[in-house]
């Protein structure tokens, strides 16, 4: 795959579960090691450089995770936590200066600080997940990896925390990977879009566009599954039937194929790379021209 993001946009990456969005997110911030391809940041392919030559780079790229509650530590209590970071890059002379910052984020957060001493246990999902926001934000990075960070709270609960994003990337300049499932999500809080099949990028463009001109077989049944409040004028849901591609060994073929009710010989015979259909809309299939309204 080959995606890139400028500085202060938000990408979203979109796919099924077990397409490999958060192992994506992982390699980017090297939480998982690649094991091929290169990794640009500010000029400089962060795949190849050491573990130790990496340290600086920690600071620049973050990441929230998708489960709040695994992804802290049960025995660190809240100020214990978001001041990790900083004991562990030196980021502050005094004691008072830690215990400032600290306060500080969790302002930022919105965690009240009479929380400074709760353990995760003791709080909500909304609230465990303010405190890794808070995390991750403790060293200013430039890059935010977004690993499906509302998909396990309540409605009420993911509109705050996506408001709260959205406020911090326009106060603070920041630059997301948003990491989802849901495409009402990704529609609300991204620029750009990525749709994510079995390791590959099958369609990719601005958001809006995705949603005005959906090309990909993929793509439509993705859109056709999104919950709608409108009861006369719901769209055909389309159903995904054959079976997944083996994402151990993928065949030198289109992956979709197997389940894709437009697959003809040539789709089992090559894999199609993404190509531009106009306005920067890429797609990786064979059909394109079939499907494309504009």
């Amino acid at each position: 795959m080959d995606l890139s993001v400028e500085d202060g946009d938000t990408l979203g990456i979109v796919g099924e579960s077990g397409c490999g969005k958060s192992t994506l997110g992982k390699t980017v911030v090297r939480l998982e090691e690649p094991t091929a391809g290169e990794i640009w940041y500010d000029g400089t392919n962060i795949a190849d450089i050491s573990a130790r030559k990496f340290m600086p780079y920690r600071t620049k790229l973050q990441m929230i995770f998708q489960d709040p509650f695994s992804s802290l530590d049960p025995r660190m209590s809240v100020s214990q936590i978001i001041g990790e970071p900083l004991r562990l890059f030196k980021s502050f002379r005094t004691k008072d200066e830690y215990n400032s910052r600290i306060r500080e984020l969790m302002d930022t957060v919105g965690i009240a600080s009479r929380l400074e001493n709760a353990y995760p246990h003791e709080m909500d999902g909304g609230r465990r997940q303010r405190v890794g926001i808070a995390r991750a934000l403790a060293l200013n990075p430039r890059l935010i990896v977004c690993d499906e960070p509302v998909s396990a709270l309540d409605v009420s609960i993911q509109a705050q925390v996506l408001n709260l994003l959205q406020d911090l990337q326009k106060e603070k300049k920041l630059t997301y990977l948003f990491i989802t499932h849901d495409l009402s999500v990704i529609r609300h809080i991204s620029n750009n879009i990525c749709v994510m099949y079995l390791g590959k990028i099958v369609e990719q463009c601005e958001t809006k566009a995705l949603f005005r001109n959906t090309i990909h077989p993929y793509s439509q049944a993705l859109l056709s599954a999104i919950p709608s409040i409108n009861v006369h004028n719901r769209k055909e849901r389309i159903i995904l039937r054959g079976e997944i591609s083996s994402p151990i060994n993928p065949a030198r073929n289109c992956r979709f194929a197997p389940r894709c009710n437009y697959a003809q010989e040539r789709c089992y015979a090559e894999e199609p790379e993404l190509h531009d259909v106009g306005n920067n809309h890429q797609v990786a299939c064979f059909r394109s021209g079939e499907f494309c309204s504009t």
